[in-house]
């Protein structure tokens, strides 16, 4: 057979089963991307085999338990028993999909480059297994040029020609944890392809599981559209802190400036001043409110006290509001700064029993009036709905309030 020939029947196969359903599909990395991806992908009729390093991870979904906050545990269980679900840590199993999901994680290094340690190691596992007729998507976020600069080369040392032999794309998650509207079957996906081939059957074997692909002409660009998407949000949270350190000097309130602009019903965007930019994606790099660090100290000095040796406690230790995940999360860092200052920190957060990040390791503390009544001063870092803020006002000394969460006072109003 020809090179041309088998191009075409091992795309055609690819399309067939993406037709009919019987391709199986492989999902590398079982957290917050990779298991709602595999659910979709169950849902939508395919066989999926979870890889992941955890044992831990892999024994639960077996069990039919899930470990990700908007994947239902019972759902997992009838995937697991109609024996549509399945998980290991045996990468060499990775021969067995026809089409593989990288949903790794690329976290930041100190040095604040992004770590593809994740993405190199499960190549280098996908290399050893890769067979022809396999279709392999990157969703890890990373920077352009990972999936052609890294992949490709390594995938094309088996002697195996992408877009003939085995199809290569890459298409960012965009998963917003604890979003009850917008999930991973119904947020349109972008696709890329290191070929039109690749473009084409990642799109067919996607189609089932998602509700809208928007198809792009590469993976750079593809690559692309997720930075900008990530930076779009980071320089506009930027944004809003720096305006809400100008509103504090100008004794304005940043709150009804930024609702005032947000009736504006083109070419405005409303975002809120917080603590920081938090998550799984890059850049992670925090945009700290200074104005409210100062809010901190000038509240303490009001009351004869330093920030060192003062107790503090953090009402929220997750990145966002209702959530376990505390990945990037701008209040390890206000922790640590605080510690860092000589601060005795504590923390609530009903969705974080306890943590350890860095060194720092803390356990979550009843809410309650004695609790409150006994810190220095609050900071509101995450606005988790469970939290009760009405007895937050009513015992604590100090509060600041990073999240607009508490109800203004009628003195503030004169």
């Amino acid at each position: 057979m020809s090179r041309a020939a088998a191009a075409v029947s091992a795309a055609d196969t690819l399309l067939a089963k993406a037709r009919d359903r019987t391709a199986r599909f492989g999902v590398v990395g079982l957290g917050y991307v990779g298991l709602p991806l595999a659910m979709e992908l169950v849902h939508a009729g395919y066989a999926v085999i979870g890889f992941d390093l955890s044992k831990s991870v892999v024994e639960g979904v077996n069990a039919g338990t899930s470990h990700v906050q908007d994947v239902p545990s019972k759902l997992v269980a009838e995937a697991v028993k109609a024996g549509k679900l399945s998980a290991t840590t045996d990468l060499a199993r990775l021969k067995e999909p026809d089409a593989i999901s990288i949903c790794v994680p690329t976290p930041l290094s100190k040095t604040k480059d992004p770590d593809v340690s994740y993405v190199l190691a499960a190549t280098e596992s996908v290399k050893k297994v890769l067979r022809r007729g396999q279709l392999v998507v990157l969703e890890s976020t990373t920077y352009p040029g990972t999936t052609r600069e890294l992949l490709l080369p390594a995938f094309e040392r088996t002697g195996l020609k992408v877009g003939e032999d085995f199809f290569l794309a890459f298409s960012p998650e965009r998963v917003d944890p604890g979003n009850r509207k917008w999930n991973t079957r119904n947020t349109p996906k972008v696709v890329g392809g290191i070929t039109a081939a690749c473009l084409r059957v990642v799109t067919a074997l996607y189609a089932p599981a998602i509700e809208t692909l928007v198809p792009v002409s590469s993976t750079e660009a593809a690559e692309l559209v997720k930075i900008l998407e990530n930076t779009f949000r980071s320089v506009n949270i930027g944004l809003v802190n720096e305006m809400a350190i100008v509103c504090d000097k100008l004794g304005v309130d940043v709150w009804e400036v930024i609702d005032a602009a947000a009736t504006k019903p083109f070419g405005f965007m409303k975002f809120t001043p917080g603590p920081g930019v938090g998550g799984h994606c890059i850049p992670l790099d925090p945009h700290y409110l200074a104005w409210k660090m100062r809010t901190l100290n000038y509240g303490l000095n009001e009351r004869g006290k330093a920030v060192r040796g003062s107790r503090v406690l953090v009402l929220g230790v997750a990145y966002k509001k209702d959530i376990e995940d505390i990945r990037e999360s701008p209040a390890l860092d206000v922790i640590r700064l605080l510690q860092q200052r000589g601060a005795d920190v504590e923390y609530h957060d009903p969705h974080v029993p306890r943590f350890r990040e860095d060194g720092v390791e803390l356990v979550s503390l009843p809410l309650t009036a004695e609790i409150l009544r006994r810190a220095d001063c609050v900071v509101i870092v995450t606005d988790h709905t469970a939290i009760d803020y009405a007895l937050v006002a009513r015992e604590a000394a100090l509060i600041v309030d990073t999240r607009h969460v508490l109800p203004r006072r009628p003195e503030e109003d004169r």
